[in-house]
């Protein structure tokens, strides 16, 4: 039972987070949908486990987990695969073109949705 809830989080943040990729940059790439669908899972069970913790405090738990997923598969894809999915270089304080501030900002706030989502679920 745990593992099919896990696969059905899983593929929930992977699709949200897919889908997301086509509205904001009309394409997406499969490393997105394991990226996604990783951060979800993650923090549900961060989540879950501090239900108490305040929505700031998610927010900065949510960024450092999402900027480090995407630092990861970033290294991976992009640098070792060279499928060349995304490229911050041109962004400032960007580390190996795979992550950065403005970026990190945005999973933040992207962190709040998640939040409300992960107190639905039971």
């Amino acid at each position: 039972m745990k593992l099919k809830k896990n696969g059905a989080l899983f593929a929930f943040g992977g699709t949200a987070y897919a889908m997301l990729e086509i509205i904001c940059r009309r394409k997406t790439h499969w490393s997105m949908f394991m990226a996604g669908g990783t951060c979800f899972l993650t923090l549900f069970k961060i989540f879950k486990k501090f239900d108490k913790m305040h929505l700031p405090i998610k927010c900065v738990v949510g960024s450092a987990v999402i900027t480090g997923v995407e630092f990861v598969a970033g290294c991976i894809v992009n640098l070792k695969l060279k499928l060349n999915v995304w490229d911050y270089h041109d962004m400032k304080l960007n580390v190996k073109g795979q992550i950065c501030p403005f970026y990190s900002l945005l999973w933040a706030l992207l962190t709040v949705p998640i939040s409300a989502i992960c107190k639905k679920i039971k």
